[in-house]
């Protein structure tokens, strides 16, 4: 009704002549106070576009923070109303200042990634390994101040984000690997894990504890991936057509390509991609939704045709490292889409047919799982235990115990005899899980098995 009021006005104005921004304006000023209306209309709406366009103050009615499904740790006291104090057309200073803080993270972050060069560290094969380890270090700490500076967490709280990075960095440096190890490689790829756990507690501005800020939290890694892919391949597009124009003049660009771009670029793109989610929400909140409704049916059909294909023809799973974590890698997929789809879905709808295609992904996920399993303890029995087979047993017992509850909530919520809250309190309740079995394989791995 509100909604319908407001178009018509400003349809309206709009035919005697009036922009669209001069009709929006005038409209909302006949309508009433423009921090009430928006609040108002933030109830009756809940999409987040209007909730970032409009920010009402402390002490209005209506907060922007209290909605569910706000961003955490907006100011709304600092920030400049849109519809009022800004003129048609015009960006708010606000977002300006915002916009160029994520530049200048974006430089330090591609000049971080580098400085190993200038004291004689480069990519070569003999400081793959330091770089492997690092590349988190390179990029997210730095992220980690981004979200600092925006949300204002207490200042106790800093000492605490610093000094995680202090000893993610110590670990990362000061065991002594066997270059090319296995202990090394499963440090690189558990530690971004580990301390994405310390991002998500500054992105929540001191909310981490609460549902809603682990829950906001998962929402903004899902864009955040988005926004990444996306400007990837435009940068992938950008880097095709430099070298096809420079190689039409005889000049090759490609060690420029692979020693100041593609790493440069890839480390900016994580600060940029935030900001844009933070600031530009609309794009990531209307694929994201349509991304993992096309997908998961497809995810869950090519599981259910494995698991009948593994039958038919009784082959187990080949325990070999690469198989490992394309494996794993699948299984983290498949939660991906439950998670987005849980942080993305109404939780006062009622089950539908997009429900059932999930549950049966979340089955085949958990049947998948424990064959693999089997597999996994299988050749832990007969060749003993290396850090790849224990890493790969314990990840897949973390993803065991989170699909086989998720699918009995899911069930429980299709039979009607629990609210779909309960499964998203579940999933936000079962993130620290993760980091804290990423945190063992980091510290622990490495000194049981020998730096090997």
């Amino acid at each position: 009704m509100l909604e319908a009021q407001l178009r018509a006005l400003i349809a309206d104005l709009s035919a005697v002549g009036l922009s669209g921004d001069e009709a929006f304006l005038v409209t909302v000023k006949r309508m009433g106070n423009v921090d009430s209306l928006s609040g108002d209309f933030a109830r009756e709406n809940r999409d987040r576009l209007w909730k970032q366009l409009v920010l009402v103050p402390a002490d209005a009615g209506v907060s922007v923070d209290a909605q569910p499904d706000s961003k955490p740790g907006v100011r709304p006291d600092a920030a400049p109303n849109v519809l009022t104090d800004a003129k048609p057309g015009a960006r708010p200073a606000g977002i300006q200042i915002e916009a160029i803080v994520a530049f200048f993270l974006a430089v330090a972050a591609a000049v971080v990634i580098k400085l190993p060069a200038f004291f004689g560290i480069r990519l070569a094969d003999e400081a793959a390994g330091f770089y492997l380890r690092n590349l988190s270090l390179f990029v997210l700490p730095l992220l980690t101040v981004y979200f600092a500076w925006r949300r204002r967490p207490a200042p106790g709280m800093l000492p605490w984000l610093a000094g995680a990075f202090l000893v993610a960095a110590i670990l990362a440096n000061a065991y002594p690997f066997v270059p090319k190890g296995h202990t090394e490689i499963l440090l690189a790829l558990h530690l971004p894990i580990a301390i994405w756990l310390v991002v998500g507690i500054a992105y929540s501005g001191g909310r981490w504890r609460e549902h809603e800020g682990r829950m906001d939290f998962i929402r903004f890694s899902g864009e955040l991936f988005i926004y990444y892919v996306l400007i990837a391949l435009g940068g992938g597009v950008l880097i095709a057509f430099m070298s096809l124009i420079f190689a039409a003049i005889g000049v090759d660009l490609e060690p420029i390509f692979e020693s100041w771009l593609l790493p440069c670029g890839a480390a900016g793109g994580v600060i940029i991609g935030s900001y844009l989610v933070e600031t530009r929400q609309g794009l990531a909140e209307n694929l994201a939704p349509m991304l993992t409704r096309l997908f998961t049916p497809f995810f869950a059909a090519m599981l259910v045709t494995f698991l009948a294909v593994m039958l038919w023809t009784g082959r187990g799973i080949k325990i070999e490292r690469e198989v490992l974590i394309a494996f794993d890698l699948l299984l983290v997929v498949v939660l991906g889409l439950l998670l987005f789809s849980i942080s993305a879905r109404n939780p006062q709808s009622c089950p539908g047919p997009f429900d059932v295609a999930q549950v049966v992904l979340i089955l085949s996920a958990l049947l998948a799982d424990a064959f693999a399993l089997w597999a996994i303890a299988a050749r832990i029995t007969e060749f003993g235990a290396s850090p790849n087979r224990v890493a790969a047993l314990g990840a897949n017992i973390v993803l065991l115990i989170n699909l086989a509850w998720s699918a009995v909530l899911y069930l429980r919520f299709l039979r009607g005899s629990v609210p779909f809250t309960r499964l998203e309190r579940w999933q936000t309740a079962y993130v620290p899980v993760y980091a804290a079995w990423a945190a063992i394989v980091t510290i622990v791995f490495p000194p049981l098995f020998g730096w090997g």
